[in-house]
């Protein structure tokens, strides 16, 4: 097994298998007034990084705000609706 992969497991905890031998590795904070964020990293077959971001949600599980660190940091952005 790769190394990265055993570490990005223990990391994360959760991930989705995608079409391409890549992964979608995530893992949820639970905030105080009901809102949860979500650390989302995708990665290719090799277990390199292809991106990086958190998804915050509000207390009716909408999803409200993606904040992309990587490869480019864009800061928190505006959403509607439940994309993740």
């Amino acid at each position: 097994m790769n190394p990265k992969r055993k570490q990005n497991e223990k990391k994360f905890g959760s991930w989705d298998d995608l079409p391409d031998g890549g992964r979608r590795y995530f893992f949820d904070i639970q905030g105080r007034y009901g809102w949860r964020a979500r650390y989302v990293k995708e990665v290719d077959k090799s277990e390199l990084t292809i991106r990086f971001y958190q998804a915050i949600y509000d207390n009716n599980g909408q999803l409200i705000e993606i904040h992309e660190k990587y490869p480019v940091d864009t800061g928190h952005t505006k959403v509607g609706g439940n994309l993740i």
